[in-house]
């Protein structure tokens, strides 16, 4: 066998192995990113899309946060102005999550309409601005 016609077939296992890596890496750990309203859609068309994982933005319906220092759990809601759904996250808050706040929760939603959140992300201000004394 040549030298030309190894290097090639080298080369061929060696792109196919490392694109084989990358589609099952990329397909264990994708996850939908999806809006109240599309989530809705999907679980409606498709009761077992429940069990899949998924990524949420919305925002936090103010007024809907309650905290239990204990347990360390924190329920909201949070909606896209058509669909509103009960998150519950279990972990500390970052330091910018509060009412009105863009968020991103990643978790999967309940058999009771309830959406379990496992990470939670809060939306900084593009810019910071001082508080006006009084």
């Amino acid at each position: 066998m040549k030298a030309r016609t190894r290097v090639l077939i080298g080369a061929g296992l060696v792109v196919g192995t490392v694109g084989y890596l990358m589609a099952s890496g990329i397909k264990d750990t994708g996850v939908y990113f999806l809006t109240p309203t599309e989530l809705a859609q999907r679980v409606s068309a498709d009761p077992s899309f429940r069990d899949v994982g998924v990524k949420m933005g919305a925002r936090v319906v103010h007024g809907t946060i309650q905290r239990d220092v204990a347990s360390q759990t924190i329920a909201f809601k949070v909606t896209d102005g058509t669909q509103t759904y009960p998150v519950v996250y279990r972990g500390l808050a970052p330091d910018t999550f509060n009412d009105d706040v863009d968020v991103v929760v990643e978790g999967r939603l309940m058999p009771d309409g309830t959406f379990r959140a496992t990470t939670l992300l809060a939306k900084c201000g593009s810019r910071y601005e001082v508080v006006p004394k009084a």
